[in-house]
């Protein structure tokens, strides 16, 4: 049996030492800068992780290195984060969106993408199930 080497790959989006209060606090939308330091207190409360800027836009909590089964390549990524975008709130929260169709079910109005989740504003979804899902990720990542 041949076994795959790891190759660690340098991914553009890197941790940063730029201020995370600053960059909301730089976010024009009043809704979205409200919501993105409410989503701070959360992700922080739940992770029990200092945030830090990764790239100009991104903050996340924790950090972890991800290794494809297929390819073998490894990332150094977040495990949970989110980033104020113009069209909406984007969270990163890897999870199977197939594995935790219930709870998106019951979450409110959102989209989703691959190990992303895409909310206009917390008014439109619960909050009991948006806790629910990051404390998922949050230990979904820490077992990979």
């Amino acid at each position: 049996m041949v076994t795959k080497k790891s190759k660690l790959v340098e991914i553009k989006t890197k941790q940063t030492s730029d201020s995370v209060v600053d960059f909301i606090n730089s976010v024009n939308d009043v809704q979205k800068r409200n919501d993105s330091f409410v989503l701070l207190e959360l992700m922080k409360s739940l992770s029990k992780e200092e945030p830090k800027m990764w790239g100009k836009s991104l903050i996340g909590f924790g950090n972890k290195r991800y290794k494809s089964p297929k390819t073998g390549r490894e990332v150094d990524w977040l495990l949970i984060g989110f980033s104020p975008r113009k069209a909406n709130l984007s969270l990163y929260l890897m999870l199977d969106i197939k594995a935790i169709g219930e709870d998106l079910k019951k979450l409110g109005k959102h989209k989703t993408g691959v190990g992303c989740l895409y909310i206009s504003n917390l008014e439109d979804v619960d909050l009991k199930v948006l806790k629910r899902l990051i404390r998922e990720a949050l230990i979904k990542g820490k077992r990979q």
